[in-house]
């Protein structure tokens, strides 16, 4: 464990990292069962599955550096879970902008 003990693995960075690889192993699964073809969306460029996934995780990303920055992380709720607590951090509604803008750019792009 010493060799990766420069990262801070928290629960919601395991999470984060376990999603990217199941999103990753879904689109290639989808590709070897559903062989892509390119299409032209509102951007006028050729785009694949991977180049929208790409486009919507820099995307996903901007979003939430923006949220950081404009609004913070301040805490919107607090759910009676366990002895202290669990409290809801304004970043999901960043999470649900950044869904919803993926779903944009699958569809559109």
């Amino acid at each position: 464990m010493d060799s990766i003990a420069w990262m801070a693995w928290t629960a919601p960075t395991a999470i984060f990292f376990a999603a990217l690889a199941c999103t990753l192993g879904v689109m290639t699964a989808l590709a070897a069962r559903y062989p892509e073809a390119e299409r032209v969306g509102v951007l006028r460029i050729p785009t694949t599955r991977g180049d929208r996934l790409f486009i919507s995780l820099i995307t996903a990303a901007v979003i939430h550096l923006a949220w950081i920055g404009l609004v913070g992380t301040d805490t919107i709720a607090s759910l009676p879970i366990g002895e202290e607590g669990f409290e809801v951090s304004s970043l999901w509604l960043a999470t649900a902008i950044s869904l919803a803008s993926a779903v944009a750019i699958f569809r559109t792009v």
